[in-house]
């Protein structure tokens, strides 16, 4: 058997569940009782800034079964790396946020943490990471969020200039920080959210945030929505924070996929990366567009499909999508996957051209 089949085999286990394989040793940690004095830190947290290094592996061909294969659905492939790193924090990887170029990015580890730095390109091709930064994210105090008890599962990010907002999925609060007052090193500020989104489930609540910029319709809204929260006819469930119109609204539910990421594009389509597992076919990714227009109070918005994968692509937990616009007036999707901590997955870096 292939090292890639075999890899394959292992992935499909591997992903049961998502985020349970990075668990056990938290729930052992944590234990049933009362917490105590001093709070726990979660197993793989950062600690303190401090520079790393990691090491890309270009993914040539998206579809190895097909190498001469780029176009998928409405994506055409870029290119792709595998990230690894000595850093014993580095993984867990579910949100990213580019600039306008493409090249600075600043993700979100799900155990409390900050990543920034540099993608390197050959060409229109990623290359490597430069310059990468881990930082632990902090609360009012300055402490580590992670210092409260189920306060590390930060599974969503947005980012509005200089404003960003991180959501926590376990206890579904969000916190916004302010990186004009010291980038990574800024305190995050708890910020009111629906009484709603405060009753989601139990690790499958907020998944991902969006920021309506000015200019376009919910301008100055924040978009949450849940992974698996489900409203009174089995779909999933999404708030509007802020802005003119606050309410909820749901996104229909459909092939009995879950919310995983989600990014605004400057054509005004919301594009909502989504994922699926079975024991008999393994994990499934797809992307969805939803017109920003057809969002309000008390709707229900649906949209087509543009891509879909599985485990017959370079694939994995896939958790994070964001999007730029090149010097040629290409948008490309960016997305990143979460490997749970885990020796059977992978951090895995995807672009994609959106040729239609």
């Amino acid at each position: 058997m292939s090292t890639q089949s075999s890899r394959r085999s292992f992935l499909g286990h591997a992903a049961a569940g998502f985020s349970t394989l990075a668990l056990p040793r938290l729930v052992q940690a944590q234990g049933t009782a009362e917490p105590p004095a001093r709070p726990l830190q979660i197993e793989r947290a950062v600690a303190e800034p401090v520079n790393i290094e990691v090491n890309a592996r270009p993914i040539p061909n998206f579809e190895p079964r097909d190498r001469a294969r780029t176009r998928f659905g409405s994506l055409e492939y870029r290119s792709g790396l595998v990230l690894t790193s000595a850093y014993r924090g580095f993984g867990g990887l579910s949100g990213i946020r580019l600039d306008a170029k493409g090249e600075r990015f600043l993700a979100i580890s799900d155990q409390g943490g900050w990543f920034t730095g540099r993608i390197r390109y050959a060409g229109t091709k990623m290359a490597g990471l430069d310059e990468v930064e881990a930082a632990p994210m902090l609360n009012a105090e300055g402490r580590p969020i992670t210092e409260k008890r189920l306060w590390y599962d930060t599974e969503a990010l947005a980012r509005d200039g200089s404003l960003v907002y991180v959501g926590l999925e376990r206890v579904n609060q969000i916190l916004r920080y302010d990186f004009s007052k010291g980038g990574t090193r800024a305190r995050g500020e708890v910020i009111p959210v629906p009484p709603g989104m405060r009753k989601l489930p139990y690790n499958k609540g907020l998944e991902a945030l969006v920021l309506v910029p000015k200019g376009m319709p919910l301008a100055g809204t924040l978009i949450a929505m849940s992974e698996g929260g489900f409203d009174a006819d089995g779909n999933l469930m999404a708030f509007l924070i802020g802005g003119a119109t606050p309410g909820q609204f749901s996104i229909k539910r459909t092939d009995k996929q879950f919310i995983s990421d989600a990014v605004l594009l400057p054509s005004g389509e919301l594009l909502i990366l989504e994922r699926k597992f079975s024991w008999f076919t393994g994990i499934n990714i797809r992307i969805r567009s939803i017109p920003l227009k057809s969002i309000a109070p008390g709707a229900l918005v649906d949209g087509p499909v543009l891509f879909n994968a599985d485990l017959g692509h370079d694939v994995d937990n896939m958790e994070g999508i964001d999007a730029h616009v090149t010097a040629e007036g290409e948008t490309v999707l960016t997305m990143v996957s979460d490997d749970n901590f885990s020796m059977l997955q992978r951090t895995l870096l995807l672009q994609f051209t959106l040729v239609e």
